[in-house]
Formats: C-alpha cells, structure tokens, sequence
C-alpha cells in the first residue's frame, strides 16, 4: 500500500519503522495546504495530526481509502466529506493519559514548591550567598490535604484523580456547567470552583466548553486557588487568566495549552511576566513512550482497516 505522512515532525524523533513495513511510505516533515494533494495523489492511507483535510482536498484523492488521524481529536478532518466519499477515518485515544497526568502534577507540583523560582535563585548565586544551610523566600505548599476539582472526569480525569488521591488530596468531580441536576458523586459546577483549592481541567474543547472559565468563574474561586490546564486553551479565556493572576484573584496557573498554536505574539499570557504563570509549549501529551504508543496504534489501525476490521473508526 502506499502510505503519506503529512506532519511527521509532530513525531518527535520516534521511528517509522512500522509503516515501512506495511508498504511504500512517504514521510513529510511538515504540509501545507496546498502542497496537500501533490504530495498524496497516490496515496492509499493518510497519516496527519493537525493538517485539516477539508471536501475539496479530500475530493482530489480518488485513490484515498483510509485517513489516521494521529491523535485524539478528528477536528481537522471533514467527517462528513469522508464518508460521503468512502474515506474511512480512524483515531487514537487514550495513548497519552500516563504522560498528561505527569505533566498535570509536574506544574502543580512545580507551583505548589516554587521549584522554578528556587532553581533561578540557585543559578543566580542566592543559595552561596545564604547565611543559612537552606533558603525559605518563597512559599511550599503540599498537596496533602487540599482539595482538588477535576472538570472533565473522562480517563485523563479519572487517572488525575486516583494520583490526586495518592498525594493525599479530597478529590471532587465538577457537574456540567449549567447542569440542572447534580450526578451522584459530583459537585455542582460553581460549588466546586468555591471550595477548591486545585482545579484542573481535562474536557475537549467544544460550544459548551468554550470559555468555561472566564471572568465570572475566576470570580467564585479562592484568592489561593491553582488552575491547571493540560487540556485545550479555548476552554480558558486568556484574557480573564492574566488579570486574575495580575489581580491575585487566583494564586497561580499552569497552562499547556493556548486558544491558537502555535502561540502567537499577542497572546495576553506571553506578555504576563509574573512568577505565578507557568507556561510549557503543549508538550503534556509528548512523552517519548506515549509518541511510540500512538504511532504503534496508528499501524495497527492500518492493518486492520486493510484486513477488514473494524478498529477506531470514526467513519
């Protein structure tokens, strides 16, 4: 078969060694839109994770049986031009769960220990310069004990809590925002953002989590409240982050993601220079084990699409 990978430096440096034993594999670093259907005019199977392959690409691939969306989210691929067309489309999920829990805790934990304000301090020469065996200018908290609302209770939700759980935090699951009932074993949505100490997101980005927590939401929370956001940067307004954090509505934030990304020059949090921001480039879901597991579910993908299996089909 012949197999187009459209955006493989978004594999890191992980071999591709699985897809050329499957058949002819041209491997792109990086696709724009209109270098689309020249580069997979012959192609059988397309591999990408962000290129959006919209009607009028897709329509320009008589040869194309089967799409593999190198991730979770099918977002940039028309479903319904897909199907319309014969095109199968296959995902993956749940391959980056042990890496985003990682990174989840890493920012809490590197905010909760001031840990990057004591790692500059040592570079800077202030631990020499201690008249005691230690330094205590910044403030360490413990995960012990506080309370932690997780919004989003799919597998990354569950998988933060049971590690929650294990650090010695009162876990709560937020309802739906909005919800008119409360499920059993949750919290009401507001309710939840009054009492938390720590809250950390892992909903998709959709119309109903679009801004979920905004100037009103920030508002309800304690002036000591964390705010992790391993999940999409739409779901946080940006704007109300920065002032809560300038304002000290809100004690810190960790943030993954951005509303667009790459991140862009007038991002309000680029231009946030406080200590209680930190920022890492969407790499929660990156880890080197977690790229070989997607890219292993992807061939396996392949081959049960071309052995007649159903297998994470989206269309």
């Amino acid at each position: 078969m012949n197999i187009t990978i459209l955006d493989a430096n978004t594999f890191g440096r992980a071999s591709l060694t699985g897809f050329k034993a499957l058949g002819t594999v041209n491997v792109f670093a990086n696709t724009t839109a209109d270098q689309i259907v020249d580069r997979a005019r012959e192609a059988q199977v397309i591999v990408t994770n962000k290129v959006v392959l919209n009607h009028a690409i897709l329509a320009q691939l008589p040869d194309l049986k089967l799409i593999c969306v190198a991730a979770t989210g099918t977002n940039n691929i028309d479903l319904v031009a897909a199907k319309s067309l014969g095109i199968a489309v296959c995902n993956v999920a749940g391959y980056s769960t042990p890496s985003v829990v990682q990174h989840t805790f890493t920012l809490l934990g590197n905010l909760m220990t001031n840990m990057h304000a004591y790692i500059a301090d040592c570079n800077n020469g202030l631990w020499q310069q201690s008249d005691m065996f230690c330094r205590l200018d910044h403030t360490i908290q413990e995960i012990n004990n506080k309370t932690l609302l997780i919004i989003g209770h799919g597998a990354l939700g569950q998988a933060v809590a049971q590690v929650a759980t294990a650090f010695g935090a009162h876990v709560l699951v937020a309802e739906r925002k909005g919800a008119s009932t409360v499920r059993s074993g949750r919290i009401a949505f507001e309710e939840g953002l009054r009492r938390a100490d720590i809250i950390t997101l892992h909903c998709p980005l959709n119309d109903e989590t679009r801004d979920l927590i905004d100037h009103t939401e920030f508002k309800l929370m304690k002036p000591s409240a964390l705010l992790i956001n391993t999940a999409r940067g739409g779901v946080v307004n940006e704007t109300a982050l920065k002032e809560a954090l300038e304002n000290n509505t809100i004690a810190g934030a960790g943030v993954d993601v951005l509303s667009k990304e790459p991140a862009q020059p007038d991002n309000p949090l680029l231009s946030y220079s406080g200590h209680n921001l930190l920022l890492t480039p969407h790499t929660a879901w990156a880890s080197q084990e977690s790229i070989e597991r997607l890219l292993n579910e992807i061939v396996e993908n392949i081959q049960a699409f071309f052995g007649q299996h159903a297998r994470n089909r989206i269309v």
